[in-house]
């Protein structure tokens, strides 16, 4: 893919309920080297069933999507840790899994970012809402049900 402009999305005022469909749980893979950062993450996460599987590090994520059969419908993971970036880590998952969304978080401005196209961004700090809508906004509502 060619890197793009940044995709930043913004915020609305948006109630924190938002969860995943009931009939389907999906699945994030939330990564971020930072212990406090990793628990929020999973924490809000998994109050708005959704199935979170957690890795500390780019090559622990690799392993657990590997070890994982099932879908795997958002990658939530930060954009600077040691040994694999976050940029490596989304690269490596979207080729092995093409219909994988992408999230990166930040607390670096965005205009230093660069991400390629179809990923998105979330600037650090965030709160739960912010999460919770952006995380809804990239994989809940891609499964609509079809019209009959």
């Amino acid at each position: 893919m060619k890197p793009a402009a940044l995709n930043v999305l913004l915020i609305v005022q948006m109630d924190t309920q938002v969860s995943a469909p009931s009939d389907h749980r999906k699945t994030v893979l939330v990564v971020d080297d930072d212990p406090h950062v990793l628990k929020f993450v999973s924490t809000v996460l998994t109050q708005h069933h959704y199935e979170v599987l957690n890795a500390v590090s780019g090559i622990e994520a690799l392993r657990l999507a590997k070890e994982n059969p099932a879908e795997i419908d958002l990658l939530l993971s930060d954009f600077q840790m040691p040994g694999m970036s976050g940029v490596e880590l989304a690269t490596a998952l979207t080729h092995e899994r093409p219909g994988i969304k992408v999230l990166l978080m930040s607390g670096f401005p965005d205009g230093m970012l660069v991400l390629n196209e179809g990923w998105h961004f979330l600037a650090k700090p965030f709160i739960a809402s912010q999460l919770c809508a952006l995380v809804a906004g990239l994989i809940v509502t891609h499964y609509l049900p079809e019209a009959s």
